[in-house]
């Protein structure tokens, strides 16, 4: 038997087949992929990620019973004997401390089912506001610039497939060759028809091996680069004033603050040599369509938003937003990271992209939960400023988690692991003892991927159906299960329901009139279609999501990165991905087939030879928050002045830093201050 699905990982959501079984019985072994030539987004491409997805499915390492610390050790326990245990302990600290003292964190890569579910569960039957997710450190900073740009935050306003028609793509902190590589298609087929690819980026990755055009700015420069651009933009005389004034408001301010940012200063600044500015902005500027992409090299900063803006300012000024083959969009990095943001798992939104604060969207969304709209709690704190609360006086007491690895993906993860250590109760659903896990006091084990029913969003928001191939293992349960059980115990005033599809129809009544509305979308459409989008397939082509129709420039102004290099922290260092890993790597590194070989720190030749490093030899790397040591790597693909650690392991986020964007709470993962010795 052969059932459509889409692979577990990224935010192309690349759809497969799995095969169950054959001609000589049941297969003892894992389903094997196969390709889904059919499905749009992939075509039959997948990773080596996606190709090895399944040996997941039978790991020596999943948990197939809850586990409970008892005397400082976790041991099995029944569904019955922890649940019983975990409700009481909710109900006994809401009684005593309230009902914020409980908190909910979730994860980009949940359905849309559990994610609405999620929300639902920690306002309706917790009663609480603490409820956000490992999203806010994605997408966040393009989400809040899309807002306030266009009126309306989906990751890309175009299917995948339209970068190959642009003139020139421009990627701003995008590796999408290693990070979703069976997109990578697309630049190879942009430039066989004569389009260029230009990619910017501290390291010269195997994207940027790709480009025509490679600049190689300080990290947390992006900004001032965008703004040098624009400068050039208006002085050769490239703006589309027609369309600015037909379809834009608020550019004076941005021209003049683009005034003072001439070649040379942005040079200065960035480190990218005023002819290769000056080159790139007359090649935008005669371009009849240009396409800019961000991801998390860009947007991961203390000043995610405003540089998201920034680029987005450029593509406004040169005309390309709302054209066909051109504008901007954002490289959604987690597989559900834009359906996850959409319904309700977020601090400050309930499902539909409501904001909570919203006395419609809370008599609506109260409507089909059958509840007052009084009784659902306001606003609460961002992901980081959750963690950062946990076990303080006023701070939650106990923290529910599904979907995240907190101890590995979160910034200066060492404080974090302090407050973690606070809670009075810390239970964490997972399918095998994560990083997370193994400091928890309950541990629920929960079905995969291929094992369940339900929805994603994925970078295009194209909505798509990964089904049910196999049973769970005897002993797991679904998030859906777990939630619904809970919210029982716990006293919720309405039931919850278990079955994805069902969830799903409530979820699109929730979202009905709300900007991201699945209110028309059901299973049988997005199987018929192979993926549906919500809104339109090309948005803005008409007018863009404000009242009146038109985009907003924003003036913004480089201000750097939060903490600078200096005597003592004299390198950047930035993280990233690499190809055979993902995320907090609780899932890819447990696969036998995938490389392994641990924290790594990348450096170039000349801080090698000045520091004494040699390749394969360990180095040690500090900021202000902790220190890693790990093998050197000396490539000359890195800027002298940078290095690079990934973040799959532990020990990357004990140096990053927590600050945060006001507008996103983004934290500022791409670039702190660092010392590296031997």
């Amino acid at each position: 038997m052969t059932t459509e699905t889409h692979c577990p990982y990224c935010s192309l959501q690349c759809g497969m087949r799995l095969a169950v079984g054959g001609t000589g019985g049941p297969r003892s072994g894992p389903p094997e992929v196969e390709p889904w030539d059919e499905f749009p987004v992939n075509q039959g491409g997948l990773c080596r990620k996606g190709w090895t997805s399944t040996s997941l499915l039978k790991h020596r390492e999943r948990l197939t019973s809850p586990l409970v610390r008892r005397d400082g050790e976790l041991e099995p326990a029944t569904w019955e004997e922890a649940l019983s245990y975990v409700a009481g302990r909710l109900v006994t600290l809401r009684e005593e401390y309230g009902a914020d003292s409980l908190a909910v964190f979730g994860g980009g890569g949940l359905t849309n089912e559990k994610a609405y579910s999620l929300g639902k569960f920690a306002r309706v039957a917790l009663g609480t506001s603490q409820i956000d997710y490992n999203g806010r450190w994605c997408m966040s900073s393009a989400a809040n610039a899309g807002i306030r740009a266009f009126g309306l935050d989906r990751g890309l306003p175009f299917p995948l497939a339209d970068v190959e028609q642009t003139d020139v793509l421009v990627l701003v902190g995008s590796n999408l060759a290693e990070t979703m590589p069976p997109a990578a298609r697309h630049l190879s087929n942009l430039r066989e028809r004569g389009g260029q690819v230009v990619v910017i980026d501290p390291r010269q990755t195997p994207t940027a091996e790709r480009a025509d055009v490679f600049l190689q700015p300080v990290p947390g420069t992006d900004l001032a680069l965008a703004l040098g651009l624009l400068h050039l933009v208006i002085a050769n005389g490239h703006v589309d004033e027609e369309y600015v004034a037909a379809r834009t408001t608020g550019f004076d301010e941005v021209r003049r603050g683009a005034a003072s940012w001439w070649p040379e200063r942005v040079e200065r600044v960035t480190g990218v040599p005023a002819s290769e500015l000056r080159d790139l902005a007359r090649l935008l500027g005669v371009s009849e369509r240009v396409m800019i992409l961000t991801a998390r090299g860009a947007e991961q900063h203390s000043t995610g938003s405003d540089t998201v803006l920034s680029w987005i300012n450029l593509a406004l000024a040169l005309g390309q937003c709302g054209r066909e083959y051109a504008g901007y969009g954002c490289l959604t990095g987690q597989g559900n990271g834009q359906g996850g943001r959409e319904h309700g798992q977020k601090s400050d939104q309930l499902p539909g992209y409501r904001m909570i604060d919203d006395p419609a969207a809370r008599e609506h969304v109260a409507g089909v939960w059958g509840v007052d709209p009084a009784t659902i709690p306001g606003k609460g704190r961002s992901a980081y400023e959750l963690l950062s609360a946990l076990g303080t006086e006023g701070g939650p007491k106990a923290m529910l988690v599904f979907g995240s690895n907190i101890v590995v993906s979160a910034p200066n993860v060492t404080a974090v692991n302090e407050r973690l250590d606070a809670l009075d109760l810390l239970v964490v659903c997972d399918f095998v003892l994560s990083e997370t896990a193994a400091r928890a006091d309950v541990v629920l084990p929960v079905t995969q991927w291929a094992e369940e029913t339900g929805t994603m969003t994925n970078l295009e928001g194209r909505v798509i159906l990964r089904q049910r191939a196999i049973t769970p293992p005897a002993g797991v349960r679904s998030d859906l299960d777990v939630i619904a059980e809970l919210a029982r115990l716990v006293g919720s005033p309405v039931e919850f329901e278990t079955e994805p599809e069902t969830v799903f129809a409530e979820l699109g009544r929730a979202s009905a009139g709300g900007k991201a509305d699945y209110s028309e979308i059901t299973y049988d459409r997005i199987v018929e279609e192979k993926g549906v989008f919500w809104g339109e397939e090309r948005m803005f082509l008409e007018r863009f999501a404000h009242p009146d129709g038109r985009a907003r420039f924003h003036a913004v102004e480089h201000r750097g990165a939060a903490e600078q290099p200096d005597d003592e922290f004299p390198i950047h260092l930035t993280t990233g991905r690499v190809l055979a890993q993902y995320q907090s790597g609780a899932q890819t590194r447990r696969v036998r087939d995938l490389t392994d070989d641990g924290a790594f720190v990348e450096l170039h030749p000349m801080l090698a030879g000045r520091i004494g490093a040699v390749d394969g030899e360990l180095v040690l790397v500090r900021t202000r928050r902790g220190e890693l040591k790990a093998p050197a790597r000396v490539v000359p693909t890195i800027r002298p002045d940078t290095v690079f650690v990934p973040f799959h392991w532990v020990g990357a986020n004990r140096l990053t830093n927590d600050v945060l964007d006001p507008a996103s709470r983004m934290p500022e993962f791409k670039v702190c201050a660092a010392a590296v010795t031997t």
